[in-house]
């Protein structure tokens, strides 16, 4: 709960038993009174196309289209809501980022289209290829693209191989260097989704082309979450062994998430001890860079800590307290 009304479900990736996982979630959500839903899809690179439908059907009305498939030597094939979603009528926001891709494209981009979720965040990947294999007698194989994804409007998911691979491949950082990810006005400017558009909503409202799903609502990314000493420190696992070799006398005190969440803070001088635990596997740490992060190492710390003794839940209800973008999720 993210709120007294409002429910909150990530999804890391889309897998065989994902849309059964997500009934099972919204049904606990649902009996503690639930008419509002946060759908955290940031980071989820996709996975299966019938997962991702399967939640989409969730959320909207019998009949209505949720994505289709086209290509030049393939037929059209439509994907519709049936009438068995769990979630009609509340209302839906969704969280994207630069690394939601495919089938959460799919997912938040029929949502967008039938104006059925606001989608909070910065413009996804733009991954909307279908792919098909095809076996040799030696056991080997090649996965041919056959196929794009099409939000109901006919917005096409992938970005463009116009500028070349190395450019289709560098996109993510051409973003960071036009300052994409970080201006709403640059972001405006500069992406090659505002370059015209001739798709609308079910309402009328205009959405963009030219790869990935752009949000509703924009946010900026958080420079002190993708600093290399971060990366470095959870590339190392070195939160989780802090919390494992230092943290347990003092998780003891808390008999519950909720009490730890609410009056646990990571002091400074936890957190300088954190960080000479981390030095003698990490060499060498920017101190820069460690001063611009301390807030948000901090949060990771605590959220660990949470996380190893009462789960994910625990761990994503820490992280969400300095989230901006959870904030600006829960404001619509």
């Amino acid at each position: 709960m993210a709120n007294a009304n409002t429910g909150y479900i990530k999804i890391s990736k889309f897998a065989a038993t994902t849309d059964v996982d997500f009934k099972v979630a919204l049904k606990k959500l649902k009996i503690n009174g639930i008419n509002k839903l946060v759908l955290d899809l940031r980071g989820n690179g996709g996975g299966y196309l019938s997962a991702a439908t399967s939640l989409a059907d969730e959320f909207l009305d019998k009949g209505k289209l949720i994505v289709y498939t086209k290509g030049v030597h393939e037929p059209r094939t439509d994907y519709f809501a049936t009438d068995s979603g769990l979630f009609q009528q509340g209302k839906v926001t969704v969280l994207i980022d630069e690394y939601s891709a495919s089938a959460s494209e799919i997912l938040a981009g029929a949502l967008q289209d039938l104006d059925r979720a606001t989608i909070v965040g910065r413009r996804s990947f733009g991954k909307g290829l279908v792919q098909q294999q095809y076996p040799f007698g030696d056991g080997s194989a090649v996965n041919l693209t056959v196929a794009r994804y099409y939000t109901p409007s006919g917005r096409s998911i992938q970005k463009s191989y116009k500028g070349g691979l190395d450019s289709y491949r560098n996109e993510l950082a051409q973003r960071m260097r036009k300052g994409e990810l970080f201006s709403e006005e640059s972001n405006r400017k500069d992406t090659l989704l505002f370059k015209g558009s001739s798709f609308h909503t079910s309402s009328g409202r205009k959405v963009y082309s030219g790869g990935g799903i752009m949000p509703d609502v924009f946010v900026p990314a958080d420079t002190t979450e993708n600093s290399m000493v971060v990366q470095n420190l959870n590339d190392l696992q070195l939160f989780t062994a802090y919390v494992i070799d230092k943290m347990l006398p003092v998780l003891n005190k808390y008999p519950t998430s909720d009490e730890f969440v609410k009056n646990f803070t990571v002091s400074d001088d936890e957190f300088d001890k954190f960080i000479l635990y981390a030095s003698k596997s990490l060499k060498e740490m920017d101190s820069r860079e460690l001063l611009v992060s301390k807030n948000y190492i901090k949060s990771i710390l605590k959220a660990n800590a949470a996380r190893f003794k009462w789960g994910d839940n625990a761990f994503f209800e820490v992280m969400n307290v300095n989230d901006v973008a959870f904030k600006k999720a829960l404001a619509q």
